[in-house]
């Protein structure tokens, strides 16, 4: 009964508030703060006890294609589950591919969707931006850029980078299956995606451009629309810096295998384990509960947690 209570008295405040912060002009700031706290208020959760029952000593095979920082460099998920990872990194610049050095698993080249030689558009003032896609400063006003920051996307130089499919170069490094893939390349996730062959992840984390600042990037939705072909679903969306539009200019994407059919639930079956790994540690309780009643696995450790984000 007071759970209910409170919630009922939230109801009635919070219209109050929000009028008070529109009068300030605070609305939008705080509603954005409260959006990504929501959004990893599922890290309170300590996994890592769960996870390595699960894995016993066995790794999670992941590829991160622009890997510029390093494996998890974003924190998008919480560092403590790094442990678990056995990372193959990709990264074509060579002095940022140097500071790697101390990972099993270096790429110093390009992944693209056939072997080819590629020119890579450097941006020193802001090299995380570097891109296979010319900047297009036609386009920097939705992305709430002033004019002095335009230099950062300024081209100080161009690189002949060899490039290689996905597929073929994991299986020059004898790499049999992929569990995770992570691809943040400013629009060149599609023509890496074609390279892929038969590799089929448990989760795909993917940069996507609604508005690209980049000239020529396919559109958003054929790169959805290339992973839907592939027996993906799309169970999660959170925006990536400012914009000026009612939607994000970008999106990190997660995508799992389609669990609404006979090809996606063999999947995550026959990988059950890394499969329920890979969830816990993206915070996806809700629909990873959906998905084991669904297939009919018990875990009593989970049926019992409540998805913070949707509180």
């Amino acid at each position: 009964m007071p759970k209910k209570i409170s919630k009922s008295l939230i109801k009635l405040i919070l219209p109050i508030i929000y009028k008070i912060l529109l009068k300030f002009k605070l609305n939008r700031r705080v509603i954005n703060y409260l959006s990504d706290r929501s959004y990893k208020s599922n890290d309170e959760y300590n996994f890592v006890g769960l996870i390595s029952d699960l894995l016993k000593n066995e790794k999670i095979i992941a590829l991160d294609v622009g890997a510029q920082g390093g494996f998890n460099s974003d924190n998008f998920f919480s560092s403590s589950y790094n442990r678990f990872f056995e990372n193959i990194l990709v990264e074509p610049i060579k002095s940022e591919a140097k500071k790697l050095e101390y990972n099993k698993f270096i790429l110093n080249k390009g992944l693209w969707s056939k072997n080819e030689i590629k020119r890579l558009y450097i941006l020193e003032n802001r090299l995380g931006s570097s891109s296979m896609y010319e900047p297009n400063q036609e386009c920097f006003d939705l992305h709430n850029l002033k004019e002095k920051e335009y230099d950062n996307f300024k081209i100080t130089r161009i690189e002949e980078i060899e490039c290689d499919t996905l597929s073929n170069q994991m299986d020059k490094l004898e790499i049999s299956k992929l569990d995770y893939l992570k691809i943040d390349t400013q629009g060149a996730e599609l023509e890496i995606l074609k390279g892929i062959g038969l590799y089929r992840p448990l989760l795909i984390k993917i940069e996507a451009h609604f508005f690209s600042m980049y000239k020529n990037v396919p559109s958003w939705d054929k790169l959805v629309s290339f992973l839907h072909e592939l027996n993906y679903s799309l169970i999660d969306l959170k925006g990536i810096g400012s914009h000026n539009t009612r939607i994000p200019a970008e999106a990190d994407m997660i995508f799992i295998p389609n669990f609404n059919n006979k090809i996606g639930k063999k999947l995550i079956l026959d990988n059950r384990d890394k499969f329920i790994s890979l969830m816990l540690i993206f915070g996806q309780l809700k629909i990873l509960q959906v998905i084991l009643k669904r297939f009919k696995i018990e875990f009593k450790e989970l049926e019992k947690l409540e998805d913070n984000y949707f509180n």
